[in-house]
């Protein structure tokens, strides 16, 4: 059904300047992937039509990318630094006008103290048996990115330690006191390199979020350094199971919200209650094959995330930005619930587009609502990004139609027409996994499928005009089920000529 809405008023003066926390990082899987072609293709499509700062993945120093080699010598242990694969990664990244967000992690197996591994490629999540050998990777490996690169370059990169400890399966035991040793070597080491180099954590992941709080007593006690502190935000519920996949129950969005906030309330009052905030994860659901992912749903159920999330922390990173990732092993069809922006083979899904509405609105924030958020460019164009209101219990659809209406400024002119482009994606536009559920989901479509895939992923789009007066236009926009839309409004200067007439396009006489 179709409720009636009462027409928002959007004010003329900017309420500030929009935050692009939203789009500061964004994950990946293990970073060695980046050596892969369809990585790439898929990195330089996200960054043209998006455009990320920053990006972060696990497995910077684990086995796969060959840095830390021990080796026997004249009857003595020695450590040779090898950064072959490193600098193609770091190269393609800032060729491709994206920036590392460094997580120092997993322990190379030559120098951990246990062989507890996480993840079908196996990174090593044991302490290391020599922390003096460890803080002589860290000094070697962030001494190699200065001089490659330059220190004004890697100034500006985070390095954050380790991921998730708070969690058994990522650091042994979830030894706390073991993390802060860690993370006390670590920062020191990095300021070795260079006391301007921004370090910091505990990346841990909710559920234990009194971490965070014996972090900052720790490195206050110990004088240590810390430049900002981050963690992961995720509202699923337990999994389960189905053969390669999961389903899980859904907390409200709101409740990321809630967790982005949590960071600062708990450092008020300590020497850390200014530093940045990062949320270096974040998600609805924390596996990486939860079919909720690929849906319109989605985009619409993170929207008000997006649209707010910048006035809790310095960024948001999404989790992550392709389905190249292989946690629990390598996807088993192209769409199978991975966490990626894409799939592989670059095909779009409706939260990609999310992604890229946003990269497509302005930076004065004009107002922002429940189901709404305008903007206004430099140059007087405005944009709304709209959505329709989800029911993330699933048990509703949630309503088919949604109405928005709004009066939005349009210039100086106080009459006249403005030209209206709408894009949408919902459960038929702009959503390729819908397109593939109707051709029987092949898990390897032919390059056919493939070509009508990526024509499914475009998002719909109108153009139509709207009277101006008293320098406003009025928008009334239907959304439906699970719908995300796009609408920017551009005042018109109408330069059609006096003597065109449609009504004579098929050689009528002038009417008289």
């Amino acid at each position: 059904m179709t409720g009636t809405a009462m027409r928002h008023r959007i004010p003329d003066q900017p309420a500030g300047r929009f935050s692009e926390a939203w789009r500061f990082c964004v994950g990946t899987g293990r970073i060695e992937l980046a050596l892969r072609r369809d990585y790439q293709d898929s990195l330089a499509l996200l960054q043209r039509e998006i455009g990320f700062r920053y990006i972060r993945g696990h497995g910077l120093l684990s086995d796969g990318m060959g840095v830390h080699r021990p080796y026997e010598w004249e009857g003595a242990r020695h450590v040779h630094h090898s950064f072959t694969y490193v600098d193609q990664v770091v190269d393609a990244y800032l060729e491709l006008g994206i920036r590392p967000f460094l997580e120092l992690g997993f322990m190379p197996g030559e120098l951990a103290s246990g062989d507890q591994t996480v993840f079908w490629w196996r990174g090593n999540v044991t302490p290391p048996r020599s922390h003096k050998e460890w803080a002589g990777l860290v000094r070697a490996t962030l001494t190699h990115l200065v001089d490659r690169y330059g220190i004004d370059e890697v100034r500006t990169w985070p390095i954050e330690v380790w991921n998730e400890p708070n969690l058994k399966a990522f650091w042994q035991d979830a030894d706390e006191s073991a993390y802060h040793r860690l993370y006390e070597v670590t920062a020191q080491a990095v300021k070795e390199v260079d006391a301007s180099l921004q370090v910091g954590g505990p990346a841990i992941s909710p559920g234990s979020d009194e971490w965070m709080v014996r972090f900052a007593e720790f490195a206050e006690q110990r004088e240590v350094p810390v430049d900002f502190v981050s963690r992961h935000a995720y509202t699923s519920g337990p999994t389960q199971q189905v053969p390669f996949g999961v389903h899980q129950t859904l907390a409200p969005a709101g409740r990321l919200l809630e967790q982005f906030a949590t960071p600062r309330r708990q450092l008020q009052g300590t020497r850390f209650a200014d530093v940045p905030v990062h949320i270096t994860e974040f998600n609805s659901s924390y596996r990486p094959d939860n079919p909720i992912h690929d849906t319109a749903f989605h985009a619409a159920y993170l929207a008000p995330v997006l649209a707010a999330g910048g006035d809790l922390v310095d960024s948001f990173s999404y989790w992550t930005f392709s389905d190249m990732f292989e946690e629990v092993g390598p996807p088993t069809a192209l769409f199978h619930g991975g966490f990626g922006l894409l799939t592989h083979r670059q095909v779009k899904k409706p939260t990609y587009h999310l992604y890229a509405f946003m990269a497509r609105m302005g930076q004065e924030l004009l107002a922002r609502g429940d189901d709404h958020l305008v903007t206004r460019h430099a140059d007087g164009r405005i944009t709304v990004l709209a959505w329709a209101p989800v029911d993330p219990t699933g048990e509703t659809a949630g309503p088919d139609r949604h109405t928005l209406r709004l009066s939005v400024p349009v210039g100086t002119r106080p009459r006249g027409e403005a030209f209206v482009r709408r894009s949408t994606v919902d459960e038929e536009h702009g959503n390729a996994y819908t397109a593939w559920r109707h051709m029987g989901s092949p898990r390897s479509p032919r390059l056919e499928q493939l070509d009508v895939l990526h024509e499914a992923a475009e998002p719909g789009r109108r153009h139509l005009r709207v009277p101006v007066e008293g320098g406003r236009a009025d928008l009334d926009l239907t959304l439906a089920r699970h719908e995300v839309t796009l609408v920017e409004v551009t005042p018109l200067d109408d330069e059609t000529p006096s003597w065109w007439d449609e009504r004579r396009l098929l050689g009528r006489e002038e009417p008289r």
